[in-house]
């Protein structure tokens, strides 16, 4: 891992992916990437007016100011950092600048769920997800260690999930984390026998491992929800780390039969990482 970006709102969860992101960066010795978007239209900056021209000046000098003095942290301290301001807020344009730095992974501060306050509705961290290419990390406490020991990942082990599961292997692999596959079975349509779901997983191995090796490590979850089956079994496991698999513009994850919903990111008290089918 070598360069991780963090876009930068001034928010308290920001600042929470901020410190998160030094944490990464210097387990890794990665480059942190800093993002700031100004609301700022191309209209208003290319404008022939004085006045527009002068308005424009103040705002980008009085953002980086604040930028600066935001990025002033003590956990920073013997850490490259690289400020970037873009002008305008479009969301597309975070996956933009991770595919010109190269970057490795986005890191998300996202305030959780309040009520009936979701994350992903409408919120910037959902934008964010639905157009990255690369993992996105959703931070959403204060962060006190990242080691990611043992990670949580659920699918449906359907063709859908080779591409983000192989991409989860191989990141957590480097990060020498454990990897717990799971399948939740539910008690309706999508009930599938003991039978069923081993040939199924059993198919998905040859596929992503070339060898049924790890038939024995796939654990089998029952319970009333996706949602609810992976986050028990998070708890129970000790999980440092949900890991779902995203559409995209899409959407989270819909690769189960049915749907995984937005609740998995937004009622874990875990961090979630997501990966893109």
């Amino acid at each position: 891992m070598k360069k991780i970006i963090v876009p930068i709102d001034f928010s308290e969860h920001s600042e929470y992916a901020l410190e998160a992101t030094a944490m990464l960066a210097k387990k890794f010795g990665a480059e942190i990437l800093a993002l700031h978007m100004l609301e700022i239209s191309e209209a208003v900056l290319t404008s022939a007016s004085y006045q527009q021209q002068t308005k424009s000046i103040f705002l980008l000098e009085l953002a980086k100011k604040r930028f600066n003095e935001f990025l002033d942290k003590d956990y920073l301290k013997g850490l490259k950092v690289t400020p970037i301001v873009k002008h305008f807020k479009v969301f597309s344009e975070v996956n933009e600048v991770a595919k010109e730095q190269n970057a490795d992974l986005i890191v998300m501060g996202s305030h959780g769920t309040s009520g009936l306050k979701e994350v992903f509705l409408g919120s910037n961290t959902e934008k964010v997800v639905r157009y990255s290419d690369i993992p996105v990390l959703i931070i959403k406490h204060h962060p006190i260690l990242l080691d990611f020991e043992n990670v949580v990942f659920a699918c449906d082990f359907s063709e859908e999930a080779v591409k983000p599961y192989t991409n989860a292997y191989n990141l957590f692999s480097k990060l020498g984390s454990k990897l717990h596959l799971v399948y939740v079975n539910l008690p309706d349509a999508r009930f599938r026998s003991s039978t069923e779901m081993e040939k199924r997983v059993s198919d998905f191995l040859k596929i992503t491992e070339g060898n049924l090796n790890k038939m024995d490590e796939v654990i089998y979850v029952s319970d009333y929800s996706i949602e609810k089956g992976i986050l028990n079994y998070s708890n129970v496991v000790g999980a440092d780390l949900i890991a779902v698999a995203t559409h995209g513009r899409r959407g989270l994850a819909h690769f189960f039969e049915g749907s995984i919903s937005e609740d998995i990111a937004n009622h874990s008290t875990l961090p979630v990482m997501t990966f893109k089918i």
